[in-house]
């Protein structure tokens, strides 16, 4: 069994109604092509609670709300396969006491930041206690900022002293440098259509991707945990993430 922990996000893209977002809706659309138990524990504003957490339960996976005080929000753009982003609001930090007591059969964690300001190390120590923690790679270099998203490398480093599994972006990736040197037993750097680098025991692998024609929105999120899934499932690292592929696959052509 395995939980994700992650603020929901209101995104508004351009000439439609806002919609639910962030890596607990992503991964729960990826979980319906899955055959594994999870749990997801989101965060956002009591006034959106009927709105976005609806939005995820329908999707199937038990949903779990953590009390917040604020909604992320998110405005999105295309140009090509360039995603443009703008901060309108920053979603609640989870505290160490936020983290909720979770099913004693899980052992594998996703944790999904939307911004650096939403799992600070401490909280990624808290559950790293009894859990092995797959961190998104947002949580690291977005910055908590109002307007144009912007992506640096100004993290705490002792966050990813609790993190077995890390998941990159590949603009994410280029921003922190070397993967294999993060210090972290098991990186994948995503492509887009062209795959996935996986960085373990010291070496990289490449693992393929095939294009299709489909707006990728939660692409990442849904890769990340259906590799978490994957390990959780007794899958190597490598078979892992070929089987995330697959699954990002299934859900664009979907």
């Amino acid at each position: 069994m395995i939980a994700l922990l992650g603020n929901l996000s209101r995104d508004l893209f351009p000439g439609r109604e806002p919609t639910a977002g962030g890596a607990p809706f992503h991964a729960a659309r990826a979980l319906r092509l899955i055959d594994t138990r999870a749990e997801l524990y989101v965060r956002c504003a009591a006034d959106d609670r009927d709105a976005l957490v609806t939005a995820v339960a329908r999707l199937g996976t038990p949903v779990h709300y953590v009390p917040g005080a604020s909604t992320a929000t998110f405005r999105i753009d295309y140009e090509g396969e360039r995603r443009l982003m703008e901060v309108e609001s920053i979603g609640d930090t989870w505290l160490p006491e936020d983290v909720p007591k979770l099913d004693g059969g899980v052992r594998w964690v996703h944790v999904a930041p939307l911004l650096r300001s939403d799992f600070p190390a401490e909280t990624l120590a808290r559950v790293a206690r009894d859990h092995l923690v797959s961190l998104d790679g947002q949580g690291l270099v977005r910055v908590p900022d109002l307007g144009e998203l912007r992506l640096d490398g100004a993290y705490d480093r002792a966050m990813l002293e609790h993190v077995r599994v890390l998941k990159l972006a590949e603009e994410e990736a280029e921003v922190l440098g070397d993967p294999a040197a993060l210090g972290v037993p098991e990186v994948i750097v995503t492509h887009g259509p062209r795959g996935a680098t996986l960085y373990t025991g010291g070496g990289a692998e490449e693992v393929p991707a095939f294009r299709l024609e489909a707006e990728p929105t939660g692409a990442g999120d849904a890769f990340a945990v259906a590799y978490v899934a994957a390990r959780a499932g007794g899958f190597a690292p490598a078979a892992a993430a070929r089987r995330a592929t697959a699954v990002v696959g299934d859900l664009l052509a979907a």
